[in-house]
């Protein structure tokens, strides 16, 4: 394990942590909905997909990502 300064932190954020969660809800919601034959909620589950991956950049940019100011690292 790197302890330099150069490390990026590995996505043990909560910007991270939030995008993986949310997109990860959409593809189990995906899943299902494709299973039960309704094409609609596939695609709502594809929209919130996206929707996951711009509220992580977004909370990273807010400063909640691996390198931002709201973001204090746990020790190990």
């Amino acid at each position: 394990m790197s302890n330099s300064i150069d490390d990026p932190g590995h996505g043990h954020s909560p910007a991270a942590w939030t995008a993986v969660v949310i997109m990860l809800l959409a593809v189990t919601l995906g899943t299902v909905f494709y299973w039960f034959d309704m094409p609609a909620l596939v695609w709502a589950s594809a929209g919130l997909l996206v929707v996951g991956a711009l509220v992580g950049w977004g909370m990273a940019k807010a400063g909640y990502g691996a390198k931002g100011p709201k973001y204090a690292p746990k020790q190990h």
